[in-house]
C-alpha cells in the first residue's frame, strides 16, 4: 500500500474496504520510507502500549515536510502539547493536567451538559428539524469546552476557525503551504487570546480548568505559560471536533441498523452500551501515529529508530480477530472486552475521555427521548470530510 490509498475520494466517503486491504497486507507496511501502517487490532494494542514506541511529532513532521518547512511556528507550538510529547515532560505535565481534569471535575458537567444539549434542541424543536452538526452537536462541544475553560462564548466563532485550521497539521496527507499559513495564523491568534486569559486569571482566579492550571504544584514543579496555552489547544482541538462529529457518527450509524435503532428506542441497551458500539464502529478519531525511540521489531518486522508508525483506529475496531460482527453495528450487553482502541491507549490514552462520552451519551439521549422519530435526510448522499484522521460529515440535515 502506499500513502495515497489513504486520500482518495472512496476512502474518505468508506474507509473500512481501505483498512481491510492494510490487515490483510500484515501486521506492519511499509506505506514510505521511515513511514509504516498497522491496522491489526492486537498489534496496535502493544504498540500503543510498548514504551519503546513513543511520540516524535517534529520528526514526523520532517519527514513529510522537510526541514525548513518543519519550523513553522504552528508545529512548534504543537511540540509542546502532553499529547505530543515523552516521558519525563509528558509525565510531568499529564500529572498536573490530571489533578484539574480529575473526575469530580468532569461530573459535575453532568448536568451542565443535559442543559445545554435541551436548550439547544429547543431552539430547533418546532421547526421540525435541524442540522445536526450545525445547529446541535457543533455548538454542544464548544459550549463544553468554553463553560471548563471559562471563557465567552461569543469569542466561539473564532475558536472554531482556529481550530479547523489547525486540524490538518494532524492529517496523513501533508499540508500545502497555503494550509500552513492559515495554521500558523491560527495558532497565533488562540495564543495570544489565551496568554490575555492567563494574566487575567493571574488576578482574578475562578474554578475553572484555567485558573486550576495556574494553581496546581507537583514537587515544587507548575506549568510554565507556553505549557498551559499549548495544551489548552490542544483540549480545544481534542475536544471539539471530535466529539461534534462523533456525535453525527453515532447517529448515521442507528440510523443505517433500523433493527440496531429500534431497540434503542425500546430502552433494551443502555447509553453506555450504544456509545459504546457507535464509537467502535465508526469512530470521529481513526488515526494516530507512533516513532520508534529505539531499534526493535514489530510482527517480526525491522523498526529502526525513528521510524514513523501510523496506526489506524477506525481498522483496529472492525478488526475481525477481535470483534465478532466487527464491519456491522451489533449492541450487545458484553461490552468490557475486547479493548475499545478509539481512545488511543498507554501513557497516551484520551485524557478527556470520559467528557467525551459524557457529551456523546446526553447528546443521543435528548435526541432519542425529544425525537424519537427523527429521521436522516438523503442518508445515502452524506458528505464526508476528506481527511484521514478525523472522520465525519459536513452537515447532517433530520427531520420529525
Amino acid at each position: 500500500m502506499k500513502m495515497s490509498d489513504f486520500s482518495t475520494s472512496e476512502f474518505y466517503t468508506n474507509p473500512y474496504p481501505t483498512y481491510a486491504r492494510l490487515r490483510a497486507e500484515g501486521e506492519l507496511v511499509p506505506l514510505a520510507p521511515k513511514i509504516w501502517a498497522s491496522g491489526r487490532h492486537a498489534t496496535i494494542e502493544c504498540i500503543l502500549k510498548d514504551r519503546r514506541m513513543g511520540r516524535a511529532y517534529l520528526e514526523g513532521v520532517r519527514l513529510r515536510y522537510g526541514e525548513e518547512r518543519a519550523k513553522a511556528d504552528v508545529f512548534q507550538t504543537f511540540s509542546r502539547m502532553m499529547l505530543l510529547i515523552n516521558p519525563p515532560e509528558h509525565t510531568r505535565i499529564r500529572g498536573l493536567l490530571m489533578r484539574a481534569f480529575n473526575a469530580a471535575q468532569m461530573e459535575k458537567f453532568n448536568a451542565i451538559t443535559q442543559e445545554i444539549a435541551e436548550e439547544l434542541f429547543d431552539r430547533q424543536a418546532s421547526s421540525g428539524g435541524m442540522d445536526v452538526m450545525k445547529d446541535y452537536a457543533i455548538p454542544l462541544s464548544l459550549r463544553i469546552i468554553c463553560k471548563l475553560l471559562d471563557v465567552p462564548y461569543r469569542d466561539v466563532a473564532m475558536f472554531s476557525e482556529a481550530v479547523h485550521a489547525l486540524a490538518f497539521t494532524f492529517e496523513l496527507a501533508p499540508m500545502s503551504d497555503a494550509q500552513i499559513t492559515a495554521a500558523n495564523a491560527a495558532a497565533h491568534r488562540l495564543e495570544h487570546y489565551f496568554l490575555e486569559i492567563l494574566r487575567e486569571r493571574r488576578k482574578k482566579p475562578s474554578d475553572d480548568l484555567i485558573s486550576l492550571l495556574l494553581l496546581v504544584e507537583e514537587n515544587g514543579t507548575r506549568l510554565t505559560d507556553d505549557e498551559i496555552v499549548a495544551n489548552i489547544v490542544m483540549l480545544f482541538f481534542a475536544g471539539h471536533e471530535t466529539t461534534s462529529h462523533m456525535i453525527g457518527n453515532a447517529l448515521i450509524a442507528l440510523h443505517r441498523h433500523p433493527t440496531e435503532l429500534a431497540k434503542v428506542l425500546r430502552n433494551e441497551y443502555t447509553l453506555y452500551e450504544v456509545v459504546y458500539e457507535c464509537l467502535r464502529y465508526d469512530g470521529s478519531v481513526q488515526l494516530t501515529g507512533r516513532a520508534a525511540l529505539e531499534d526493535m521489531e514489530i510482527g517480526g518486522t525491522h523498526v529502526a529508530k525513528g521510524d514513523m508508525v501510523y496506526v489506524f483506529l477506525g481498522s483496529a475496531n472492525h478488526d475481525p480477530d477481535a470483534f465478532d460482527h466487527a464491519g456491522q453495528l451489533r449492541l450487545a450487553k458484553d461490552v468490557h472486552k475486547p479493548k475499545l482502541l478509539t481512545f488511543g491507549g498507554g501513557i497516551h490514552h484520551c485524557i478527556g475521555a470520559r467528557l467525551a462520552w459524557i457529551e456523546i451519551e446526553t447528546a443521543l439521549k435528548v435526541l432519542i427521548e425529544r425525537a424519537p422519530q427523527l429521521e436522516i435526510v438523503g442518508i445515502d448522499r452524506l458528505e464526508w470530510h476528506r481527511r484521514n484522521t478525523l472522520r465525519g460529515v459536513e452537515s447532517l440535515r433530520v427531520a420529525w
